[in-house]
């Protein structure tokens, strides 16, 4: 018999979940502060909207190479490796793609220093009606350009970690990124310019680099514990580097078509008025916060653990804790999309309205909050989904679903925001539709090629969650009319607690609507808190 205080190797394991939850939840909130910092020093207008898209081009190649397709493939594959061959052949393969890993993207960053007026052509062509606006866009760019090499780095470490279920450290690092930015950034900012003025903003860039550094930096002593010593290796023909690199080619497009689309939208954005992309940025960061709390933390643990299924044949376990993996993501972040619907313009009120940050950005955000929300569950469940089908070694499927959903987003952009003129809502809708519709393909295509996935058991979920989310709405929508309207001319301390009061009420009565509804998921929940207040 089992010792009942070890956990199931093939189980997943919701208390990893939970610590990396609430580790990339620390990380969003750093972030969050990190966003109501810049706004309130830079406000919204054009100077931010110069260093959102800047940073969004060395952030979208940092999902595309490192944080998107090497996190996938590698882990992927050196979980394999462990199972198979043991631990020195996944060192010698960590070493391998470490060493390649390093060269290519130190090429990268000297590409794209040297091209960034290129790129940036293409991604903000809108930004070139306003000169100024264009170059400062392109300084920028260039100074974060070494952030992907330090990122790729990090990300390399943290797959050989999650790969030995070392997920806290890794889940907190880029806690540490945002730390750096902030202080670095803003004490760079402050001796360039103490008023804040547009010269600034290289501070800001060049604190990116710094919180770059501290996120790899972070995670080499837990690195070491596990026994793992670096060193340089050269061999690249080895069988391992060639699956890390046939996954990585679709995993390119697949892993990160949420980030093409949101760089999509920012090039529709450079052509709206002034202040738009940040706004958009805005809302993206608060619909990240639900996201990282649960879609990426289930995500994260999960992905070993199917990993490994696949490679001893145990399609049964897979499928298991693969819908039971999507199940959860959609019981905790259906409240959320709700909440987020229907309070986003107090929550941007209180959080961001300071300094600089106007009542209109504040409208502006809101709306394009209420579009991205309703991608919220579809982007959570496609962080456990997408990268299962790299498991089962059918990594071309979510590439070719990718193509289809930047091109439905490039279309669907297009349609609301220049043609019905519903600008920045327009934006957050379209690509909240396109999440919807990637996952329900990607969940079909799963589905067919594993007999079952237990299609069943989701749709009494979703059907025992109808009356909690109704109760949860109608709270929200009550609160939004009375105790939250007309609040400005209140205390921040006073919004804070009536906007904290109405987010615990409807909570609350969501859960325990839901335990009453015997909501499967919610019994299992319960059970980790009742164990964890044992202790």
């Amino acid at each position: 018999m089992s010792d009942p205080k070890v956990p199931d190797a093939n189980k997943l394991n919701t208390k990893a979940a939970g610590i990396v939850g609430l580790a990339v939840m620390c990380s969003r909130v750093l972030g969050l502060v990190r966003e109501v910092l810049f706004g309130m020093l830079f406000g919204a207008g054009k100077s931010m909207d110069a260093f959102t898209m800047a940073f969004k081009t060395p952030n979208l190649l940092r999902d595309l190479f490192a944080e998107g397709a090497l996190s996938t493939a590698f882990i992927t594959t050196f979980s394999k490796k462990i199972e198979k061959e043991g631990e020195p052949a996944a060192w010698r393969l960590a070493n391998k793609v470490g060493s390649l890993l390093v060269v290519t993207m130190t090429l990268v960053v000297i590409l794209g220093v040297l091209l960034a007026p290129a790129l940036l052509s293409i991604t903000v062509t809108g930004f070139r009606q306003d000169p100024e606006k264009f170059a400062l866009t392109v300084q920028l760019a260039q100074i974060m350009f070494p952030f992907i090499l330090l990122v790729s780095i990090g990300a390399q470490v943290m797959g050989v970690l999650n790969a030995k279920n070392v997920f806290g450290v890794p889940a907190m690092a880029s806690s540490f990124f945002n730390i750096g930015s902030i202080i670095g950034g803003v004490a760079l900012a402050w001796w360039i310019d103490p008023t804040f003025g547009p010269k600034a903003l290289i501070g800001l860039a060049l604190g990116t680099l710094v919180g770059g550094a501290l996120q790899l930096v972070v995670q080499l002593p837990s690195l070491r514990r596990i026994g793992y010593r670096f060193h340089f290796d050269f061999d690249w023909r080895d069988e391992g580097v060639r699956d890390v690199l046939r996954q990585m080619g679709p995993a390119i497009i697949a892993a990160s078509s949420v980030q093409v689309n949101v760089m999509v939208n920012g090039w529709f954005a450079s052509w709206l008025e002034d202040g738009t992309a940040y706004r958009l940025g805005v809302a993206f960061r608060l619909m990240q916060l639900p996201l990282g709390l649960f879609g990426v933390a289930l995500g994260t643990v999960t992905l070993p653990l199917i990993s490994r299924m696949a490679a001893q044949g145990n399609m049964t376990d897979f499928r298991a804790v693969l819908a039971r993996g999507m199940r959860l993501a959609f019981l905790l972040t259906i409240p959320a999309t709700a909440g987020l619907m229907l309070l986003a313009r107090p929550i941007i009120s209180l959080i961001y309205e300071h300094g600089k940050f106007s009542a209109h950005a504040t409208d502006q955000a809101a709306l394009g909050l209420q579009g991205y929300a309703l991608g919220l569950c579809a982007y959570s469940a496609l962080k456990i989904l997408s990268p299962a089908f790299y498991a089962i070694d059918r990594r071309r499927t979510p590439m070719l679903v990718s193509f289809v959903s930047i091109a439905l987003n490039f279309a669907l952009n297009w349609y609301f925001a220049f043609v019905l003129k519903l600008g920045i809502w327009g934006l957050g809708v379209a690509t909240g539709c396109v999440a919807t519709f990637n996952f329900l393909l990607l969940y079909a295509l799963m589905r067919r090629a594993t007999g079952q996935l237990e299609t069943g058991k989701l749709f009494v979920t979703f059907a025992k969650l109808a009356l909690p989310t109704a109760l949860l709405g109608g709270i929200c929508w009550y609160a939004s009319g009375t105790v939250l309207a007309g609040w400005a001319g209140l205390p921040l301390w006073q919004q804070a607690l009536r906007l904290i009061a109405t987010i615990a009420c409807a909570g609350g009565v969501f859960f325990v609507t839901a335990m009453l509804c015997r909501v499967e998921e919610i019994a299992e929940l319960t059970g980790v808190v009742k164990r964890k207040l044992r202790r």
